[in-house]
């Protein structure tokens, strides 16, 4: 099988961008002719038509809109690659960076983020934003620059991902409240009161609950919208709150913690971004710092 020239990803890379063979041509600096044939030889390649006309113009088949953001990110980085590289001076970087993260990990893994890119990247402002559903546009289309996630199938598969810490569920309750002088049965576990981290409030939704064993019932007497609030509720009454180990660490002083009596999933974290910035130098210096700040230990 012959070696595919690597050379026709820049020309369809522009193709996609311009949408027009004349614009491409004129950007590559060839002739329109030159430029048709490199698309007949793209199609070839393909076995796709990718661009097609219509009207006086032409628009991009699906397989072209497919092909677009990672051929766009594939010619990008071969250009770092091919670019003489530059050391970093971190000191002197001013950028933006937009993380979207669980209120539970910016109260335990933030401060301590913050305080490396204090040290090292002055001029660096991280701004964290709430997780209000688990959809990946916001990533693929700029609005942020990295998420934490538990990644599940119905994740972009174009995106990026590394693992940073696994996690378990654990039962916190008051230091006061009468269990946490006793061996908590799942018996004791299933008939006590708890307060559930659902965003709609419902059982079903119950962030925790899809982790413990099916059919496995609790009392729910509150609901609330994370698990930093559910610890709040916790700590001040007779509930128990199921929450993530690592993730709550920080958060559960004044409190008693046990293992679960019942068999609950456990759960790996992932750090998540879009191909477009893999070779950003400072992008992935700060992905860095975030798996340093989240390793055991």
């Amino acid at each position: 099988m012959a070696t595919p020239d690597l050379n026709l990803l820049v020309a369809l890379d522009v193709l996609l961008e311009e949408g027009s063979v004349a614009g491409a041509a004129d950007r590559l600096r060839l002739s329109p002719s030159a430029m048709s044939r490199t698309l007949a030889r793209l199609r070839e390649a393909t076995g796709d038509p990718l661009l097609v006309r219509a009207g006086r113009g032409l628009v991009p088949t699906p397989r072209a809109l497919e092909l677009q953001e990672r051929v766009g990110s594939l010619v990008d980085e071969g250009q770092t690659l091919l670019r003489p590289s530059k050391v970093l001076k971190l000191a002197a970087v001013e950028r933006t960076f937009t993380m979207r993260a669980s209120d539970g990990f910016v109260e335990n893994f933030g401060p301590r983020l913050l305080g490396r890119l204090g040290a090292d990247a002055p001029g660096i402002r991280l701004n964290f934003l709430q997780k209000p559903d688990k959809d990946s546009a916001p990533l693929r289309e700029g609005r942020i620059d990295l998420e934490t996630a538990v990644v599940e199938p119905t994740m972009g598969p174009e995106l990026r991902t590394q693992a940073l810490f696994r996690d378990r569920l654990i039962g916190v309750i008051g230091a006061t409240h009468p269990l946490a002088r006793k061996k908590i049965s799942a018996k004791h576990y299933a008939e006590a009161r708890h307060v559930i981290v659902s965003r709609s409030g419902l059982d079903e939704d119950s962030m925790e609950g899809k982790l413990l064993p099916e059919h496995f019932k609790r009392h729910v007497a509150c609901s609330v919208g994370g698990f930093a609030t559910a610890l709040a509720v916790a700590r001040h009454s007779d509930l128990i709150a199921t929450v993530p180990e690592l993730h709550t660490a920080s958060l559960r002083d004044g409190t008693y913690s046990f293992a679960l009596p019942v068999s609950a999933t456990g759960f790996t974290v992932s750090l998540v971004w879009h191909p477009r910035l893999d070779a950003d130098p400072v992008h992935r210096w700060l992905r860095a710092c975030i798996r340093a700040v989240c390793a055991p230990g």
